[in-house]
């Protein structure tokens, strides 16, 4: 099947646009995501690099992991909850909700597709490729990892890059989508503005201008239950991809938490059943965390004052 001409699974025919829409200049400034740096605590340090010099180490990450590479977390740099994201039951439920998901998903997707590793995702790949870390778990859905050279990454959550058919399970990649939107809805972007992205690449909308949008359908079905790879909130970790996880766990040495406040039990449960089983948990992250005394140590600091420090002194 040709997949190159879109238009007619997305509605009626519309003309054919002689010019793209401009990319724009990358994500959010991190002026916007980082929280401020905090002194790094020598001891916890000492102890932290001790136990990632033991190798076998598991890595899980958060959204603090990509806040240095501008793309914002759910809570802000203040730990307060500041958006309410796209619940799965909403999405799932109602045509209105896709074609709104799809209408802010599509306006900041040039954006938040422009963010690009930091020196966290660049360090953990650094400590993989030296032998001491051998997986690495992520909430992430934005690839970033995988960008900074990172083998064996685990998305728990799923990835901004697939698209699957809701009613057919027909895979697409998140481009094939975006390029069909760009031609079904000229001008859109320029018409929505330069909203400040969200931490899943979406942009708030005016109603109005939602109305207007031509949301994608599947080209095998014709339905519009089009939904990226993602769990979205309200819905479940796919239980193999939850064995999965465990199963990484149960071969590690040491769980190493970066840029997770632990508050969603979907990360949470891997320090549980860690300190269950007897595996150290480090966890190093800006501001306060769930599970209070079960991490081995835990700094409250920025990743980029940790990582980097680790590599120069157990990876070089």
């Amino acid at each position: 099947m040709d997949r190159t001409l879109p238009l007619r699974s997305l509605g009626e025919p519309v003309a054919a646009v002689g010019t793209t829409p401009p990319v724009l200049d990358g994500p959010v400034s991190t002026a916007l995501t980082l929280p401020p740096a905090t002194p790094l605590d020598e001891p916890g340090y000492a102890v932290l690099r001790d136990l990632v010099a033991a190798g076998r180490v598991l890595v899980l990450t958060g959204a603090g992991m990509s806040t240095a590479s501008g793309i914002p977390d759910y809570r802000g740099p203040d730990g307060q909850r500041r958006v309410q994201p796209m619940q799965h039951a909403e999405f799932v439920g109602s045509g209105q909700a896709r074609q709104r998901y799809w209408a802010r998903a599509f306006s900041g997707w040039e954006r938040f597709a422009a963010a690009r590793p930091n020196v966290a995702h660049e360090a953990v790949a650094a400590l993989q490729r030296a032998g001491l870390v051998d997986g690495v778990i992520t909430q992430n859905v934005d690839g970033l990892h995988q960008r900074a050279g990172a083998r064996d990454v685990l998305e728990l959550h799923g990835s901004l890059g697939r698209v699957v058919c809701l009613d057919c399970g027909e895979p697409y990649t998140r481009e094939q989508v975006h390029d069909w939107l760009v031609e079904a809805n000229p001008g859109f972007v320029a018409r929505a503005g330069g909203g400040e992205v969200r931490p899943d690449g979406d942009v708030v909308l005016a109603e109005e201008l939602v109305r207007r949008f031509r949301a994608p359908r599947c080209l095998v079905c014709g339905g519009d239950a089009l939904k990226p790879d993602v769990v979205f909130f309200g819905g479940s970790v796919p239980r193999p991809v939850v064995e999965q996880a465990f199963a990484m766990l149960g071969r590690s040495g040491l769980l190493l938490v970066l840029g997770s406040s632990l508050r969603v039990m979907s990360g949470y449960r891997f320090v549980r059943r860690a300190a269950r089983d007897g595996i150290p948990v480090a966890v190093v992250t800006r501001g306060e965390t769930r599970g209070a005394g079960e991490p081995t140590v835990q700094l409250d600091c920025l990743l980029d004052d940790v990582l980097p420090r680790l590599v120069a002194d157990l990876a070089a």
